[in-house]
């Protein structure tokens, strides 16, 4: 019987979904949220969100595209969002699967990849069992080149039990709390954690959130992105200086496995440089994903 998180009210079915905006698709491990936008004949370009907070993280970057004749794939990860929250093992092998069912049915072929945080290593995982998919790959601040530093309390809440129990008492209010420490610039952070609250409320949220944690998405994929190093793909690579999540330092690690990478450092900017600073990044990215 699964643990009871009384804040998560909601059900994720046919009739609730009728009420969100975007589009839904039936794939082999749950019913997947994503939003396409832009030039159907234009290139397409894939992002994939991070650890917790579901594809709105991209609004900035799924307009500006959008609007410059890209075709635009963003999507919620299964257990974040408006995605299913099925109860699996949500590990790299999970978030990769998902990805390429849907690119392969919606028939995206020869994309540009782009993976923030967590969903750098998700990304980074594809092209190395995928690397025929992905064109150009780009990297916001990516988790794995090192394990995550957890507190006391994260390392309790990996736990069995002892988890269920500290984040049904304070999970929600901690976990908002929490990604403020997302960003640099605090006049955006109570917008942004208005948006986060939203997939609190739907069954299943927190059991796919501790299920990451305890099944290994925090560690070190060190060796996966010296793999796909040394496919050679054109890879992009942005860091916020003042990082409180993934820190700055760890970006030395990610350029001596993809020693190639373009890396440009975004000032008084923490760990969601698109989100934060989009009109720093957006030419970058363009003038990138145009060469």
């Amino acid at each position: 019987m699964p643990f009871p998180f009384f804040d998560e009210t909601k059900e994720l079915n046919a009739e609730t979904r009728k009420e969100l905006p975007g589009s839904f698709i039936a794939l082999p491990d749950g019913v997947t949220y994503y939003e396409l936008g832009g030039d159907p004949h234009g290139q397409p370009v894939v992002l994939v969100h991070g650890f917790s907070v579901p594809s709105f993280i991209y609004d900035p970057t799924f307009e500006y595209l959008c609007q410059q004749g890209f075709h635009v794939l963003r999507y919620d990860l299964l257990g974040r969002g408006f995605s299913d929250k099925p109860n699996l093992s949500y590990d790299r092998q999970l978030f990769v699967k998902q990805l390429k069912d849907l690119l392969d049915a919606l028939n995206f072929k020869n994309i540009h990849l782009c993976g923030l945080s967590m969903g750098g290593a998700v990304t980074t995982a594809f092209i190395d069992v995928y690397p025929e998919y992905v064109s150009k790959h780009i990297l916001i601040d990516p988790l794995g080149a090192r394990a995550v530093d957890l507190s006391t309390l994260l390392k309790v809440v990996r736990t069995p039990i002892l988890g269920e129990l500290l984040l049904g008492l304070v999970g929600s209010e901690s976990m908002v709390k929490g990604i403020a420490a997302d960003l640099f610039t605090p006049e955006l952070v109570a917008e942004f954690q208005a948006k986060y609250k939203i997939q609190m409320e739907y069954i299943g949220f927190k059991r796919a959130i501790l299920s990451t944690m305890r099944n290994g998405m925090l560690d070190s994929f060190i060796d996966t992105y010296v793999r796909v190093g040394q496919l050679q793909k054109p890879t992009l690579l942005f860091w916020g200086r003042q990082d409180a999540t993934v820190p700055f330092e760890h970006s030395t690690d990610i350029l001596r496995g993809i020693p190639h990478a373009e890396f440009h450092v975004i000032e008084n900017c923490g760990h969601i440089p698109h989100y934060e600073k989009p009109s720093e990044v957006q030419p970058i990215l363009l003038e990138f994903l145009k060469r």
